[in-house]
């Protein structure tokens, strides 16, 4: 393992762990002009290959959680980057061992996105939906029950194809990558947080180093949003505390209104037919706090029941 240095070095470059697809690259380009701005360092990207990229496999068939996160934090650890940019979603919700958290950027929009050429009400019935997350198949399913929702794999202009080759009638993805790579013209419609709950830590990204690096844990806290991660922390709590992953249907909101922090969660079943869905708030310094005691309240009204109800591939 190489040793850290005490003090980022102005005159290198510092190296950014990044996945090699376009809206990594983009979004990693993002932080890195941020930082240098707000710090004078200059950043270089590093692309490194993980096990989410190379697998055609559905995530839930290969582990799901930390997919696209394991080899930058491999990379981290053995000091051939100095920091890396995650999706936050992506990010497990336990710590990898020697890697801190040191930023959450401000936040994008956290809906997702219907792709296709009309609304969910004006797609045909029996229309073919394509998304690769279980939590939005329920979600789909319980307000259209009658689509047929495709597992699909692959980057956004790949899925998008699919429509456009008239393979699937519309697909489902993340408002805000879609706007990193500007595709917004693909939208028919945006499911904000209060008709389909977006995954936790959605829209947001992470900022990971070495827990020994604090001069650099220093060093990010320069684009480091409180609010963004007040509300990561506690809808990612709620993720941890059901003991759910990205095979779960889960969904999770949290943002501050008037110095107040508003979560709402949610399990729904996997065909659509039955939700849990509660709702909690109190200050944003106890994020955790409040994420946890939601969580407790779902599974005493058996949301670790409703989650072990799946049927494995979506209809």
């Amino acid at each position: 393992m190489t040793t850290p240095s005490r003090v980022p070095d102005p005159a290198r470059p510092l190296r950014l762990g990044t996945r090699k697809s376009l809206m990594a690259t983009t979004q990693s380009q993002l932080v890195a002009d941020a930082l240098s701005q707000r710090t004078g360092y200059a950043v270089e990207l590093v692309g490194v290959t993980t096990e989410g990229d190379v697998s055609k496999a559905l995530l839930a068939q290969i582990g799901g959680t930390g997919v696209f996160v394991n080899a930058l934090r491999d990379r981290l650890l053995s000091g051939e980057v100095d920091f890396a940019v995650h999706s936050l979603k992506d990010l497990p919700t336990s710590p990898g061992e020697g890697i801190t958290l040191a930023a959450t950027p401000p936040r994008d929009d956290p809906s997702d996105a219907l792709c296709g050429p009309a609304k969910l009400a004006d797609l045909p019935t029996g229309a073919r939906v394509g998304t690769g997350s279980p939590r939005r198949v329920a979600q789909l399913r319980a307000m259209r029950p009658d689509l047929e929702v495709v597992p699909i794999r692959g980057n956004a202009d790949t899925r998008l194809r699919k429509v456009a080759d008239g393979e699937l009638d519309a697909v489902v993805l993340a408002y805000a990558g879609l706007k990193r790579i500007g595709r917004l013209d693909a939208v028919a419609e945006v499911f904000g947080p209060d008709r389909m709950l977006p995954a936790p830590g959605q829209g947001s990204l992470a900022l990971e180093c070495r827990s020994d690096r604090t001069d650099l844990i220093a060093l990010l806290g320069a684009v480091d949003d409180r609010a963004t991660r007040a509300a990561v922390t506690a809808e990612r709590t709620v993720l941890a505390v059901l003991e759910a992953g990205c095979s779960a249907p889960v969904g999770a909101y949290a943002a501050e209104v008037e110095q107040k922090l508003h979560l709402t969660a949610s399990v729904v079943a996997h065909d659509g037919s039955r939700e849990i869905r509660l709702s909690a708030s109190g200050h944003p310094d106890q994020a955790e706090q409040i994420g946890r005691d939601l969580a407790r309240r779902m599974l005493a009204e058996g949301a670790d029941q409703l989650m072990g109800e799946r049927d494995i591939e979506p209809r």
